[in-house]
């Protein structure tokens, strides 16, 4: 049984234990009767610390009693990751450019700022191809290369903005391989190199990360604050007429991270209202664009729609939202990502055969990311609990994930 199927059959013990139908739970609660039976079946995970809370005190018992530990389980992680992330998670230790500030002679590298944004092009490309191991080698050298370069007296704004550029890819990079605790180090490092190159918007694509970050470490209420004050800054340029395109991109982007909270919360009104926000921005800001390496457009954000659907554990509605999606022009990263919402409606269904060729077709696309997502781990491990006969190609990719 998975941590979250566990954690609803203890919510279903302590409701009944307190003689509660699930709608009277729900009136408690002030959520619907589905939602607790969405809840008790393992569907629908409770992540925020305010809604333990709130569920603890009607069911009277300490958030402890209900769940000891809300973070993500250690079985959810790749046993032994690549050297390429421990390289990365290295370059990012410590205080940078410590030999720069001691000696402002130290050698470093000397390219034109252009030809460093286009390398950053290139990493933002691998990213989205989900070619970790790859980005993480040229990572390695390149973040210690930068911090030396920008502690030199004469370093110029341009080059804080691809300091902080860098560390954008690194964050994404690293929360797409669950390595969040890394991710928020070169979050936060993004952020602080923004600020120093005098472009808002960096600040804005940073914090976008961050907000990224405090989602996959289990800290809801902190990513809410993140993308909220974004947006909150970004709101009156909006307003006047006088944000650009990328900004545009980027407030669509907030919006999406606002719906990922609300569903995984449960809280249908605001995900779809947040995911309406974006749909209007995504109209403006048309197909084809990658500001900030958020892939915002009207397909992304249709994807994240899909993603929506299943956390409220609507699996239908996700599998006719994905029917309808052209995810051709997105990245590799995307269309896998897609494919494995869908595996996860399907196995809501107890789909078998289904969710585990979404999952493989999934895999073809983005190998590194298929085999590390918790998401896609999850999805592993529950097919494998419903299967009356585990099937080859999925104990295959199993194996391949390093699910037990």
């Amino acid at each position: 049984m998975t941590d979250q199927k566990i954690f609803g059959a203890r919510v279903a013990a302590l409701r009944k234990e307190r003689n509660l139908s699930q709608k009277d739970l729900g009136a408690e609660l002030g959520r619907s009767e589905s939602w607790v039976s969405q809840v008790e079946r393992g569907v629908l995970p409770v992540e925020r610390l305010s809604t333990l809370q709130t569920l603890a005190k009607a069911l009277d018992v300490s958030v402890l009693d209900l769940r000891s530990d809300a973070a993500e389980p250690a079985e959810d992680r790749p046993t032994e990751p690549s050297g390429a992330l421990d390289g990365i998670r290295l370059a990012l230790t410590g205080y940078p450019g410590i030999a720069t500030l001691l000696d402002d002679s130290t050698p470093t590298d000397e390219r034109p700022v252009e030809e460093l944004r286009q390398h950053v092009a290139r990493l933002w490309e691998l990213a989205h191809a989900s070619a970790f191991s790859e980005i993480g080698d040229e990572l390695v050298t390149l973040i210690p290369m930068l911090e030396r370069r920008v502690r030199r007296s004469t370093a110029t704004d341009a080059e804080h903005e691809v300091l902080a550029q860098v560390y954008q890819v690194t964050a994404a990079v690293l929360e797409r391989q669950d390595e969040p605790d890394a991710a928020w180090v070169a979050s936060d490092r993004a952020i602080a190199a923004a600020g120093r190159s005098g472009q808002p918007l960096e600040v804005v694509a940073g914090t976008f990360r961050l907000a990224h970050t405090f989602l996959r470490v289990h800290r809801p209420e902190q990513a809410e604050y993140a993308a909220s004050e974004a947006i909150r800054a970004l709101q009156p340029r909006l307003d006047d007429g006088s944000l650009s395109i990328e900004g545009k991109s980027l407030y669509g982007a907030l919006h999406l991270v606002r719906a990922v909270i609300s569903s995984r919360e449960g809280d249908r009104s605001s995900t779809h209202r947040w995911l309406d926000q974006a749909r209007a921005v995504a109209a403006e800001v048309g197909p084809g664009r990658n500001d900030f390496g958020t892939e915002f457009g009207p397909a992304n954000v249709e994807i994240h729609a899909v993603t929506a659907s299943v956390d409220l554990g609507d699996a239908g509605m996700a599998l006719d939202l994905a029917d309808q999606i052209d995810s051709s022009a997105l990245s590799a990263e995307r269309r896998s990502r897609l494919l494995l919402d869908k595996a996860r409606a399907y196995t809501q269904r107890r789909q078998v055969g289904e969710a585990v060729s979404a999952l493989l077709e999934a895999e073809e696309l983005a190998p590194e990311q298929i085999r590390s997502h918790p998401l896609a781990r999850q999805a592993i491990r529950d097919l494998i609990q419903i299967s009356r006969r585990t099937p080859a190609d999925l104990q295959d990719l199993a194996q391949r994930a390093t699910v037990a």
